[in-house]
């Protein structure tokens, strides 16, 4: 079963994740674009839980199928599933590395590895607990997390990046050298200790597409839920004087507020594409097929965002402006190409990154329009 709604909101999170993943340079970006370093947000910290709100909104739709099928049926399409993205993750973290046999410092965990997991533990609870289970597991899991980093904590500061237990969690699970080292000490933003918070945002997200999606078309149903949403994200904000907003820690407060924005937003797209389908807005028609080709191949592309890159850094090209040294490809493109363009750096990156979303744009339309969707 199929939403537009649904797609569009899924298709805008994966072209907002190519956006913010791709840069021309990292050290020249615009504020919103970058994540908040600790505690706190940006619009970038509220692209990837957008995402897993959209995965708890794709398990209501597939929920009556599922539901029919038997045990054995479920537990193989479950483990497949959960196995080949996890795996499509690990694969991306090894690549090109795996070419030369380099696997010393593999990172187990990652984007993908979290989507798989979240994914995984969700379906199981509806599964075994049905439907009223859902809410009900979400809130303790996001109440048994927050006392789970007082009760862990490894220093005075619970939230603390050496005082935060899933720290210590992770690397006494993977040990330091397969962990991620983009904080300067070995630290997993998608380790397993802040997996069970994530895990509820994808329930959230399933309990909001299950109500919501009956509700939608009753005179004000819209503007309750778009109230809910706000609520929530006001919850959050409200919860940080006790639990800080942290996207590296997936914090509870982290995930109302998100929840609460991606809730809100979900809604407003559809009345965007309730008023298209009415007006005829050619606009709003060309982006709505546009995010809708995203959205129906979101992990595909995803997937397709992080291979290419990798792949293509192992073409190098000689930098005539430095004799005797050589660039990746891309790197190349976007100092010979996008910097030479704006007197702003900050302008340079951002216009490669929007190249880059169209270039994936174009292989995700492609695909769309002969019916070719990538489904784990």
């Amino acid at each position: 079963m199929r939403d537009d709604s649904l797609d569009v909101f899924r298709g805008a999170t994966v072209a907002a994740m190519i956006l913010v993943n791709n840069p021309g340079n990292w050290a020249h970006l615009y504020a919103p674009l970058a994540h908040a370093e600790w505690h706190g947000w940006t619009l970038t910290d509220l692209v990837f839980p957008f995402f897993l709100f959209a995965v708890g909104n794709a398990l209501a739709l597939t929920a009556p199928a599922a539901s029919a099928e038997s045990t054995a049926e479920f537990r193989r399409r479950w483990l497949r599933r959960m196995l080949l993205i996890f795996g499509i993750g690990l694969l991306l973290n090894a690549w090109p590395r795996l070419l030369w046999g380099d696997i010393d410092t593999l990172r187990v965990m990652g984007v993908l590895q979290r989507i798989a997991l979240c994914w995984a533990l969700a379906a199981l609870v509806i599964r075994v607990g049905g439907a009223r289970a859902a809410l009900p597991t979400a809130v303790a899991l996001l109440i048994g997390y927050w006392v789970a980093c007082l009760a862990g904590a490894q220093s005075a500061d619970p939230y603390s990046l050496e005082g935060f237990f899933g720290t210590h969690l992770d690397r006494a699970v993977f040990g330091d050298s397969h962990l991620y080292r983009g904080a300067g000490v070995p630290f997993d933003p998608e380790g397993l200790g802040s997996t069970p918070p994530a895990v509820a945002q994808v329930l959230l997200g399933y309990v909001v597409a299950l109500r919501w999606l009956p509700q939608r078309e009753t005179s004000g149903a819209s503007l309750r839920w778009i109230g809910l949403g706000v609520a929530l994200a006001a919850l959050g904000l409200a919860g940080s004087t006790f639990m800080p907003i942290n996207k590296q820690i997936w914090t509870s407060t982290y995930v109302l507020l998100t929840t609460g924005l991606a809730t809100s937003t979900l809604v407003f797209i559809w009345l965007l594409l309730q008023r298209a389908g009415t007006t005829g807005n050619a606009g709003l028609n060309w982006i709505r097929r546009g995010l809708t080709a995203f959205g129906r191949n979101a992990l595909l592309i995803f997937a397709l965002s992080g291979l290419i890159p990798r792949t293509l850094a192992l073409v190098r090209i000689d930098d005539e402006d430095v004799a005797g040294q050589s660039m990746p490809l891309l790197n190349w493109i976007y100092a010979h190409v996008f910097a030479p363009l704006f007197a702003d750096p900050r302008m340079a990156s951002l216009s490669y990154a929007l190249a880059t979303l169209a270039f994936y744009w174009a292989i995700a339309a492609g695909l769309h329009r002969r019916g070719w969707y990538f489904k784990a």
